[in-house]
């Protein structure tokens, strides 16, 4: 998924989702990720408070960063951008997008 989006992950309104961003690619040899944050932004659907689906901080381990990602509304699809910052300066992105699907009966 580095430097890509993914097409897109569900996630069932009920559950806490961890989603992963994996910039291995993006960082050179030594450099490590100092910084980051995701945002949620709707891609297609209503939600009037998007940024409330993200749960807490993003987690850094290594060159992963992941964050957990709670209710939603169903139907929409968010768009999470994850910006994160290096040791050595570089500021990068990964986007992808999380559809929000109704919990089973």
């Amino acid at each position: 998924m580095s430097g890509g989006r993914r097409t897109w992950i569900p996630k069932k309104l009920g559950e806490i989702s961890t989603i992963p961003f994996d910039f291995i690619s993006d960082v050179q040899s030594g450099e490590t990720l100092s910084s980051a944050k995701v945002m949620a932004t709707v891609y297609s659907g209503v939600d009037a408070a998007p940024s409330a689906i993200i749960s807490g901080s993003a987690t850094i381990n290594g060159t992963i960063v992941t964050q957990n990602i709670r209710a939603g509304v169903v139907g929409v699809i968010y768009s999470l951008l994850c910006h994160a910052h290096t040791s050595l300066g570089q500021v990068i992105e990964i986007s992808t997008y999380c559809v929000i699907e109704p919990d089973l009966p």
